[in-house]
């Protein structure tokens, strides 16, 4: 798990359902039926995909502060433009943590 400098999360209290995060970071943000969005680890990063949208079952993990993705390197730019974008200032940032990387698991 090493080699990852930083993981993102998105506060779904804040979100406003702009969409503008899954614009320009397509591989990090999906939007949800509820017409709000969440973080996502994509398979070509990561092996297979981890979406962090409370759904349960393979392939989805919790959301909010206990769903914190992994950021690719060559995606920290996009991700970094995404929050600053981001209307409800929703999309939180981190540093890599592996504890946080095993507590959304």
């Amino acid at each position: 798990m090493a080699g990852y400098k930083m993981m993102v999360w998105i506060d779904q209290d804040l979100c406003t359902g702009d969409g503008i995060c899954e614009e320009i970071a397509p591989d990090v943000f999906e939007g949800r039926d509820d017409g709000l969005w969440v973080v996502k680890e994509e398979a070509r990063y990561f092996g297979s995909t981890l979406v962090f949208d409370d759904a349960g079952g393979d392939g989805h993990g919790p959301e909010g502060p206990r769903g914190v993705a992994r950021v690719p390197d060559s995606l920290i730019e996009d991700v970094i433009e995404s929050a600053e974008e981001c209307p409800g200032e929703c999309i939180m940032i981190e540093p890599f943590n592996e504890a946080l990387v095993a507590e959304g698991r």
